[in-house]
């Protein structure tokens, strides 16, 4: 886990979905799986953080090949 990332403050959310959305803008879209896998948080903050850039309208859902994405709505910070 990331150093800083402590599991259950208000927070740690919110810097995990710091890291979530740089993935996205990095890596384009993504499974929650693929997201889960590939960022240094636990699973949960790591779906919380996606919750919060949903609420923030900063990520969009879609259908992929075989799963749901989540991809960036925009790309300015």
């Amino acid at each position: 886990m990331s150093a800083g990332i402590v599991p259950y403050r208000v927070e740690s959310v919110g810097q995990v979905a710091g890291l979530v959305w740089h993935y996205l803008r990095d890596h384009g879209p993504a499974t929650l799986s693929k997201l889960a896998r590939e960022i240094d948080a636990p699973r949960d903050l790591v779906m919380q953080g996606v919750g919060w850039l949903a609420r923030e309208d900063k990520v969009q859902f879609h259908e992929g090949n075989r799963s749901k994405l989540v991809s960036l709505t925009n790309t300015t910070p």
